[in-house]
């Protein structure tokens, strides 16, 4: 069995054939650093491996969910002249995600936004808070929607209600999310990870042939509309990480303003 313990911004439990992935760095609302980011690509790729496995549970410690990248780590890293994430980590953690056998489910515990919303609907079944709200807030923030949200949003939502979301960067709550299929249901506050536990111990224990090779067969289509469209999102959102307005929005952020935004 791999020595999951070795992980510093995730914790990982295993009981009855279910190991719970949770999100470990609630004094920011599990905002994903690049260690977080690191430890994540590597995970996927692991635990796909581990027999003793037959599903996964995904949530956050605290009171959200995940809030995306850390933009106050991203604004210290511009002000350093550090370079961000290079663009084979964000392929890598989604192609190690779809290749994880066991189905995944999401125990969206709370907020989910940015990369987190992206973590939240690559999971094979989602189970949302009510008080949980979704977003990809990337063009708040400057950015291209280049870590998985074009490949995701439209496939769950359409074309049209993707595209208001990601070029608004607006948040939607759980009950709204559940209604145009972005989550598969609703539980009542507090309930998410005990939902989404009994679910995975149910697949758990059941064929484990069949669930996984149905989830394959589903995910050849999933995996098709990431080589569709995540390459070129993430080649677009890497010159936009080099834009005054991406360094104005982490600026304003980290000083709870506004952004002025120049268009440049």
């Amino acid at each position: 069995m791999p020595d999951y313990s070795r992980y510093h911004t995730l914790q990982i439990d295993c009981a009855e054939q279910v190991a719970t992935v949770t999100l470990n760095r609630p004094e920011v609302l599990n905002a994903v650093n690049p260690q977080m980011h690191s430890e994540l690509e590597e995970l996927f790729a692991e635990i796909a491996y581990d027999d003793a496995i037959h599903a996964i549970v995904l949530t956050g410690a605290g009171r959200a969910f995940c809030a995306g990248g850390d933009v106050k780590g991203i604004d210290s890293r511009q002000r350093e002249g550090v370079r961000s994430l290079p663009l084979r980590s964000a392929k890598r953690l989604i192609h190690n995600m779809l290749e994880v056998e066991q189905p995944i489910i999401g125990a969206i515990n709370g907020d989910a936004v940015g990369l987190g919303a992206t973590l939240a609907l690559f999971c094979d079944i989602i189970i949302a808070d009510e008080k949980a709200r979704f977003g990809d807030t990337h063009s708040r923030v400057g950015l291209v929607a280049g870590d998985g949200g074009a490949v995701i949003w439209p496939l769950l939502v359409g074309v049209a209600r993707a595209k208001e979301f990601l070029l608004t960067g607006d948040l939607l709550n759980a009950s709204e999310a559940e209604r145009i299929g972005l989550v598969n249901r609703v539980v009542p506050s507090g309930q998410a990870y005990t939902e989404g536990l009994a679910l995975a111990k149910r697949l758990a224990a059941g064929p484990t042939r069949a669930i996984r090779w149905t989830k394959l067969s589903l995910n050849k289509r999933l995996k098709d509309e990431v080589n569709l469209v995540l390459d070129a999102s993430l080649a677009v959102e890497t010159p936009s990480m080099a834009t005054d307005d991406h360094r104005e929005a982490a600026r304003a952020f980290v000083e709870k303003r506004p952004p002025r935004f120049t268009g440049t």
